[in-house]
């Protein structure tokens, strides 16, 4: 908070102080050389629990009117506060979340539901911790780790030789020790046991009691409790010790701690020994100048072996660590977050907006369908190729099925579900950038099995999970699978791909039900490609695709094809059909993106698509699900799966929109079946299509094909090169 005194007026509100006198007041203690005032609320000592809340909401609302502050910065570091607060019209909310709070002894009972609401109402979450971080992300959409900074100048100067506390120069042999709070989270029995079996060392406690008292407290002439030093003091007690402890008991009271110590005590040079503290383990485990221990005899090994450790072998490493952790980069990162919130709760959402030349020329180029395929295609031949473009389209939109905008409550949606980016290709990624920048996002699904949610494409995460199994690493998954696999003589249908790969309870857990809601037929009748599609790891990776580029568009899809059509050459009619436009009086060339079977009459009958219904809702909290999408495999849950669009796009509000994606027969066609007697269908509309050549099809619906969207990309730029390859040589370049 003194970083951000310059720039901020701070008034640190504390826990209120019982008083004899008959009514609550404020005391007011501004910190010298600063912008921070301490406020203390004083409550009658005889008031009980409703009195106090209301006593102390008065007394937040006086502060507010006497130093006349509006709309503040409200910074909660315990969700006890947030009861007497949460009236109080904001700039922004920030939830510190230090601890998991509610696990500590004497928890007050009403601080789970304080908590959740207080999440519910922050702007910008920061945890003590990567653990709590990892507990807790599912729960926001603006949440971030921040382990605990350090002051390395300040513990430095234990490096450069200054003299140890008085009252640690003069204790015998070896001197261990630990400062901060010591309280139910402190292993004392473990304490107990080193001093016991190590006599010859001095154990050194500096801090003050918490919910326990002096008579809990291991006594041992070689274990000092010597009670609590101010902050200046402690390089001093540092340097009077060989090792640094972090003696933590492994409870429920300290799964997410990630103690300030342990880079204080490094950036002393000390080497430190812990029990293995999660944070700790994920954080320092890797640096040979900490030690972890789980038991008094490892605990007293790896204090003895981190005696023998050099400084000058391990303290480069440490240093390179603590060279990110200062306060100075923690502050930085903060202000910038809070800087966001902020923006972010003031921010108008903007109305898409589309370029339209009114140019009522003649054209070269007539392109039905403003998706990937006809953007595409009309920008490299109106940039590259110089060729005047009318872009027609029967919705009212760009972007075709990627199309995203903002719902009523200014959530940014995908209107016909989920679309995510992913490519090998970089010339595909080198393209598209010249109209997007990008968010890095790596898709991850959940299929809902009962009251689980397993990752999905089946991972040793999923089984493990599901058969209830310890499957230490790949070998052992690949051979719990075998056993599974039910090898079939012929692989013809979707059925087969999986029965042979996973066997029969797999396929009938993850895959009959979802396929036979998303295709309307039983897997045996369907193309062995639809599986194909989706692979079994033996893996822990979770991710839903493995494609070396995985991103989104950073201001949406349809922003993307905004800037892509924005060009001079380009016209477009949205809203249109383009039997409307007498295309063939408009233009010599015709670049045809929808059904290739509409487009001649279904001459020999339709081509069997799948089509899909949404229904879009919104909610009033931040988080609905772990990710973006949660797949439903049952077939007695009609939908298939839930989409919630803020993972997908990385916005904060206080709301969030999701969808539920069920498939239909009837309707626009979304995906082409892929069935034997359908490709044969498609073959006879592509011979009509061989012999029509000014007209040219391309795209999922033009060629009865499932493309991903970097495939529609990069059908499109080889139809421009194949294009272009044939235009004269005088043609003009944009």
């Amino acid at each position: 908070m003194n970083r951000f005194g310059p720039t901020r007026q701070i008034y640190f509100f504390e826990e209120f102080i019982p008083t004899e006198h008959p009514s609550p007041f404020l005391e007011f203690h501004p910190y010298e050389g600063t912008t921070i005032v301490s406020v203390r609320p004083r409550i009658p000592h005889d008031w009980d629990e409703a009195q106090r809340q209301e006593g102390l909401t008065d007394l937040l609302d006086l502060m507010l009117r006497l130093h006349r502050i509006v709309q503040p910065v409200l910074w909660f570091y315990s969700p006890l506060m947030f009861g007497f607060a949460q009236h109080v019209e904001a700039a922004a909310v920030v939830y510190d979340c230090m601890d998991e709070l509610a696990n500590f002894r004497f928890a007050p009972t009403n601080l789970k539901q304080l908590e959740t609401a207080l999440m519910a109402r922050a702007d910008l979450v920061l945890t003590g911790g990567v653990s709590l971080y990892e507990a807790r992300r599912h729960q926001h959409d603006n949440i971030h780790a921040f382990p605990s900074g350090v002051e390395v100048a300040h513990f430095a100067t234990v490096r450069s030789g200054i003299a140890p506390a008085p009252d640690m120069a003069t204790l015998p042999g070896k001197t261990l020790g630990f400062y901060g709070v010591i309280d139910e989270r402190i292993d004392l029995d473990l304490l107990d046991q080193v001093a016991r079996a190590r006599p010859d060392w001095s154990i050194v406690m500096v801090g003050p009691l918490a919910k326990i008292s002096q008579a809990d407290l291991p006594a041992r002439p070689n274990l000092h409790f010597v009670g609590q030093r101010s902050y200046a003091d402690l390089p001093a007690y540092l340097a009077g010790w060989d090792v640094a402890l972090m003696p933590f008991a492994i409870t429920a009271a300290t799964r997410f701690i990630s103690p300030t110590k342990t880079p204080e005590y490094l950036a002393a040079g000390l080497p430190v020994v812990s029990t293995p503290v999660p944070d700790v383990v994920s954080t320092y485990g890797g640096l040979d100048g900490v030690g972890i221990a789980a038991t008094a005899p490892e605990f007293i090994a790896a204090c003895e072996r981190a005696m023998m450790l050099e400084r000058s072998t391990f303290l480069p490493a440490v240093d390179l660590k603590l060279a990110s952790m200062s306060w100075d980069e923690t502050f930085k990162r903060i202000s910038a977050l809070l800087d966001a919130a902020l923006e972010s709760r003031s921010k108008r959402v903007a109305m898409p907006h589309v370029r339209r030349p009114r140019r009522r020329a003649h054209y070269d180029y007539v392109i039905v369908g403003a998706g990937f395929a006809g953007s595409v295609l009309a920008e490299r031949l109106a940039a590259d190729g110089g060729k005047r473009v009318l872009v027609c389209d029967r919705r009212n939109h760009v972007g075709g099925n990627a199309f995203d905008n903002h719902d009523a409550a200014g959530i940014l949606v995908h209107r016909y579900g989920p679309h995510i980016f992913h490519t090998n290709s970089d010339a595909i990624v080198d393209y598209l950038s010249r109209f997007t920048a990008w968010r890095p996002y790596e898709h991850r699904v959940l299929a809902a099995v009962g009251e689980q949610r397993l990752p999905m494409p089946i991972n040793r995460t999923t089984l493990n999970a599901l058969y209830n199994l310890d499957l230490a690493d790949d070998a052992a998954a690949e051979v719990f699978l075998q056993t599974l696999a039910e090898p079939q003589d012929i692989i013809a249908s979707s059925r087969d791909v999986v029965i042979n790969q996973i066997g029969t309870a797999l396929y009938r857990t993850f895959f009959e039900g979802y396929t036979r809601k998303q295709w309307g037929l039983d897997p045996s009748e369907l193309d062995k490609s639809v599986t194909a599609r989706v692979p079994t790891r033996v893996t822990t990776d979770d991710r839903y695709f493995l494609d070396r580029f995985q991103a989104m568009p950073l201001h949406g899809y349809t922003a993307m094809f905004e800037n892509m059509l924005d060009h001079d050459n380009i016209e477009l009619a949205l809203g249109v059909d383009y039997t409307q436009l007498q295309a063939d009086r408009l233009a010599p060339k015709l670049i045809y993106t929808g059904p290739i079977d509409e487009y001649f009459g279904y001459r020999f009958g339709p081509l069997p698509y799948r089509s899909l219904a949404f229904r879009h809702e919104t909610l009033d909290q931040r988080r609905f699900q772990p990710v973006a999408v949660v797949n439903f495999p049952d077939q007695s849950v009609p939908f298939t799966r839930i989409t919630e669009y803020k993972h997908l796009t990385g916005q904060v509000h206080p709301q969030t929109s999701i969808s539920y994606e069920t498939p239909q027969a009837d309707g626009d066609p979304y995906y082409p079946i892929p069935r034997a007697e359908n490709a044969a269908l498609y073959k006879r509309y592509a011979a009509l299509a061989d012999a029509t050549p000014d007209v040219t099809f391309v795209g999922r619906l033009g060629t009865y094909r499932y493309y991903n969207m970097d495939q529609v990309v990069g059908q499109a730029l080889a139809t421009y090169r194949h294009i272009d390859s044939t235009q004269p040589a005088d043609k003009v370049s944009a």
